[in-house]
């Protein structure tokens, strides 16, 4: 009996997901542990820097909890993004393989980071709650789709960057560039309020400021950030990921055969 379409990708994506948990983690006596390391090792590190002042300018916030919601958000994009550029030479030897298809590689690494994170964040609240840290999660659905959004966008960018990254191999190189100025403009160290608000346009251009400052809304009662939406989040994901895949569609065959 013939499969669908969709169960065609949804087998391939599966053996690609498996494909990537073993190249990543399989070689590491810590295995998956490794996935937690770098975001906890950063908050240590932001943490011993400046927890102290950053506890005096914002006293009825939890810094550790401000934080995690603004460094989680980040790397999720930051990786999806980046992985994404070198997906097509990661996997090529697969591509024999009929069903096998590139957009492919994008889901199946959207979907493990997006899982390790997700435990990440998890592991990482409840060891600030056991610490004695307080905060409270006011508003779930809105926390769970501005995640859902953020990966989304991520995925739509790293389309695009696999596209252009394949199309002009030197460009591989350059586009991580552009993503690391995004940390110091996302509100992961401070929060948009802090910020005079004649920059506030600028800011809010960018759909991880409006990710972040959702995620921290979401979990601390009497945070408002004004001007950040979850319509403009999704509004920038949906325009995102529509440019990706109609790069992706004019240069597929070409990218297989290049």
């Amino acid at each position: 009996m013939a499969r669908s379409g969709l169960e065609v990708q949804k087998a391939a994506v599966k053996a690609l997901f498996l494909r990537e948990i073993k190249t990543r983690f399989g070689k590491y006596r810590l295995g998956y542990l490794w996935a937690a390391l770098e975001p906890m090792a950063h908050m240590l590190i932001m943490l011993a820097i400046f927890g102290y002042f950053m506890h005096r300018t914002m006293p009825d916030i939890s810094f550790p909890v401000f934080l995690i919601n603004g460094i989680i958000p980040y790397f999720i994009f930051s990786n999806i993004s980046k992985r994404s550029i070198g997906a097509i030479e990661a996997n090529q030897g697969l591509f024999n393989y009929r069903p096998v298809r590139p957009i492919d590689t994008i889901i199946s690494r959207a979907i493990l980071e997006t899982l390790i994170y997700a435990i990440v964040y998890i592991l990482m609240m409840t060891m600030v709650r056991l610490s004695g840290e307080s905060f409270k999660i006011i508003d779930v659905i809105t926390l769970i789709f501005s995640w859902i959004l953020l990966v989304i966008f991520s995925s739509g960018i790293g389309l695009i960057f696999m596209v252009i990254g394949k199309t002009f191999p030197e460009t591989e190189k350059f586009l991580p560039i552009l993503i690391k100025p995004l940390y110091f403009i996302s509100c992961i160290m401070f929060p948009l309020h802090n910020v005079p608000k004649e920059y506030w346009p600028y800011l809010l251009w960018n759909p991880l400021v409006h990710a972040v400052e959702l995620s921290r809304e979401s979990v601390f009662p009497g945070y408002i950030s004004t001007g950040v939406s979850l319509s403009y989040l999704g509004f920038c994901a949906l325009i995102t990921l529509f440019i990706g895949l109609a790069l992706y569609r004019t240069r597929e065959e070409a990218m297989l055969t290049s």
